[in-house]
């Protein structure tokens, strides 16, 4: 196992629990004010949930759900359930009553912890069709309905009784049971396409994840805090995000929400984060969007200093000899203009990881040119999920790193990434069919197009979502959308063309760009979807499109193109809740306004 040091992840927080025990483990509101938790009280509060759960006969093996936003209570329980053995089976907060009712059912989940309220009410909608499911644990206090027990996470816990010597000891006897090659969880994919599959992951597969991470990476030490706010039912803010932090002894802080992050950044000051691109593309913007309105000279002086920070990252970490000269102008650039950005992110922040879904080269670059670099990584639930990831020391922008030790990666003929390592899933839970579709030889397909070079892995598409025009061109769109992101007027895009003579485009404006447009022109609306359609504002959409699409190969151009008022969501249902994009979805939702693009167009 290559000097990992732990069997399970239990193993590793009772370890971690008497090396850091007066350190701080968790930091989390409540009732307004932020408080603290140590490595033993937490560990003290993990051992009264695996006291709770074996009251209610929870045996090594049964699945228990998790159903709630970030909080304090998700890791505590989760870690709970570890303790007893048990398999934890996250769900999105974001999923509607049908999705749960599927994930429970399949999975044979008898016990769920919700958050509050809001979850409990819809299992109430589906509990007729879940008699697996025996008791509900909510982490807020209310009022259940008969048909469904629901108790607190603190009658549970019996959190006024500590827990004996007697009691520690045998739930401790439980977690040296526990086996490496144990299942720990069972998640279930969000997919963006077809049914959710659930996949296995082991206590090994994991731990040999965040291990390899923090070896290779440098990441998170004991003097870190990092700040959570990605769904920790996704593998990334799970692995990377929270069993990471505690396999380092550092501090895990929730934010309250993602649109809190910006101000909990301030009040938390944490060192690191794992995000997914579309916050860093938010940052990106704002950032430019507040250079654009600096008096010229200040102006002049934030392009001087990007233009510094591209050369002196270049020559520090992709060739390795900065100059003296170069250095110094560097340090000016970042006494003047950088360190300022930084501290609208607290001060402290060292990095961040960002995974889930590519992200542009050119806003990648800059957060290493202001000084915080984002550690970009590839990988899948399926892989636990990082196979490869670029580090301080090996670091191409546009790229998704190199290897993980004990990875490998190879192309097979049609241009699909395949991975092998001790990360690689037990399989999908009851499909054994699904499993050797995946699995080959010991060789994972990952669904993704991509590529090899020098090391550093390159990926070009999704399989699947790669688009064939009636031309029989095969057109990534990702790239373009990225492209189109870009722009200052564009905030969304969705490029569309399966068997069709060109390339069309669902763009959701930047309202805030757009409004200041409208003011300029004086143009005259009542409403957004009365200004798009303004002839200025097609005119200006149809420049900027002109503009991007001569980068484009001829056939990559978009030729024609709608505007949305509305951006995509999760609640919309066109964004899985890793923010990832449902191409059929958002298809089927605007079917009528892409086809039109086409109607002039006999196929």
């Amino acid at each position: 196992m290559d000097n990992m040091t732990y069997r399970s992840i239990p193993d590793m927080l009772r370890n971690n629990a008497k090396e850091f025990s007066s350190k701080l483990a968790l930091k989390y509101r409540k009732q307004g004010a932020f408080v603290t938790l140590t490595y033993a009280a937490y560990y003290e509060r993990v051992l009264m949930v695996a006291r709770g759960l074996g009251k209610m006969h929870v045996k090594p093996g049964d699945r228990i759900g998790i159903l709630s936003e970030n909080r304090a209570g998700w890791v505590i329980a989760d870690m709970g359930i570890l303790c007893t053995g048990g398999v934890t089976v996250p769900i999105y907060p974001t999923n509607t009553p049908e999705q749960i009712e599927y994930m429970i059912n399949h999975s044979g989940v008898k016990i769920l912890f919700v958050s509050g309220k809001f979850q409990y009410s819809k299992l109430l909608k589906v509990k007729e069709s879940m008699p697996g499911l025996e008791l509900v644990v909510s982490f807020e206090r209310f009022l259940g309905d008969p048909s469904l027990p629901v108790t607190t996470f603190y009658q549970l816990s019996e959190i006024d009784s500590p827990i004996s010597a007697e009691e520690k000891r045998d739930i401790e006897a439980e977690i040296d049971r526990i086996k490496p090659g144990d299942m720990v969880t069972l998640i279930y994919t969000s997919g963006t396409t077809g049914v959710p599959k659930g996949v296995m992951l082991s206590h090994n597969n994991i731990l040999t994840n965040i291990h390899y991470l923090t070896e290779q990476s440098g990441a998170i030490g004991r003097n870190d805090t990092l700040l959570s706010f990605l769904p920790l039912s996704h593998i990334l803010e799970r692995s990377a995000g929270y069993y990471m932090t505690i396999l380092n002894g550092a501090l895990l802080a929730f934010a309250d929400s993602i649109e809190k992050v910006p101000e909990n950044m301030l009040e938390i000051r944490p060192t690191a984060m794992v995000s997914v691109p579309r916050l860093f593309e938010k940052i990106y913007h704002r950032i430019f969007d507040n250079a654009h309105q600096l008096p010229a000279i200040k102006k002049a002086l934030f392009h001087w200093g990007v233009d510094v920070g591209k050369e002196y990252v270049a020559a520090t970490y992709i060739n390795k000899h900065p100059s003296a000269l170069l250095n110094m102008k560097y340090s000016l650039a970042d006494r003047l203009i950088f360190s300022k950005i930084r501290a609208k992110f607290g001060g402290n922040m060292k990095l961040f990881c960002s995974g889930g879904a590519p992200l542009d080269k050119t806003i990648n670059e800059f957060f290493w040119v202001i000084g915080i670099p984002i550690l970009e990584g590839y990988g899948l639930t399926e892989t636990s999920p990082v196979l490869s990831f670029n580090s301080f020391d090996h670091v191409r922008f546009g790229s998704v790193g190199t290897a993980l030790k004990q990875t490998e990666f190879k192309i097979a003929e049609d241009g699909e990434i395949l991975a092998k390592g001790p990360q690689v899933m037990l399989g999908y839970y009851n499909d054994p069919a699904a499993t050797a579709e995946t699995i080959q030889d010991g060789w994972l397909k990952t669904g993704d197009i991509g590529y090899i070079e020098d090391g550093f892995v390159y990926i070009t598409d999704r399989k699947k979502e790669l688009i064939i025009t009636a031309g029989g061109k095969n057109i990534a769109p990702q790239p373009i959308e990225n492209e189109l992101k870009m722009d200052k007027y564009v905030t969304s895009a969705f490029v569309y063309g399966d068997r069709k003579p060109y390339l069309t485009a669902l763009i959701v404006p930047n309202l805030e760009r757009l409004l200041e447009f409208a003011k300029e022109k004086h143009i005259h609306y009542y409403e957004l979807d009365d200004l798009v359609m303004h002839e200025p504002v097609q005119k200006l959409f149809e420049q900027r499109l002109a503009d991007i699409n001569k980068q484009l190969a001829q056939y990559e151009t978009i030729k024609k193109f709608v505007l949305l008022v509305h951006d995509f969501s999760i609640e919309g249902g066109e964004l899985t809740p890793t923010l990832k994009m449902k191409r059929k979805i958002i298809y089927e939702k605007y079917k009528h306004k892409i086809e039109d693009l086409y109607a002039d167009h006999s196929n």
